[in-house]
């Protein structure tokens, strides 16, 4: 993937994810739930911590400072993975993706994060999360697949090479 097709979905992540939350805070009462399947719900509320809440209590601009710096690091990965990697670019690109959107935008701007998707049966509820948090953890599976398809093909390669009857 080169990097005008990794720029692209970078902004095109943060462009859907921020429309959401705009449409949320600005149609939704804070914690109302509208159900969109049995099982699936848009549920406003504002996060100041970190995934799941964690570390809500931390200095914002400390969270600021600690997402900057992972995204400098996943942009310096992503610079040195090799083009036609393309799962392990998508996967950093939407990483990215997610991170200025939640770390850096609604954080700047907002002072929390604005999750809105809710998992939920009748007895049972998962974390609250947004788009953006589905971007980075996608992205950080599409890693991990790529890394698990180049070494399987190092496998593969390693085991041509030796001597089938042992010998």
């Amino acid at each position: 993937m080169k990097w005008p097709a990794f720029l692209a979905i970078i902004v095109a992540g943060i462009g859907i994810d921020q429309g959401i939350k705009y449409l949320v805070e600005t149609r939704m009462a804070m914690h109302e739930l509208i159900d969109v399947l049995p099982f699936l719900g848009l549920f406003r509320i504002h996060n100041t911590g970190i995934a799941f809440s964690m570390f809500a209590g931390l200095d914002r601009f400390l969270l600021i400072g600690l997402a900057a710096a992972v995204m400098i690091f996943v942009g310096w990965l992503a610079a040195r993975t090799n083009p036609a990697h393309v799962l392990a670019r998508l996967g950093f690109a939407l990483i990215l993706s997610g991170a200025f959107s939640n770390n850096l935008i609604d954080r700047l701007l907002l002072g929390y994060v604005v999750d809105y998707v809710l998992f939920h049966t009748p007895v049972w509820s998962f974390a609250v999360f947004n788009l953006a948090d589905a971007f980075i953890s996608i992205g950080a599976g599409l890693v991990i697949l790529d890394e698990l398809i180049l070494w399987r093909r190092h496998a593969r390669r390693a085991g041509q090479g030796s001597d089938p009857g042992g010998g």
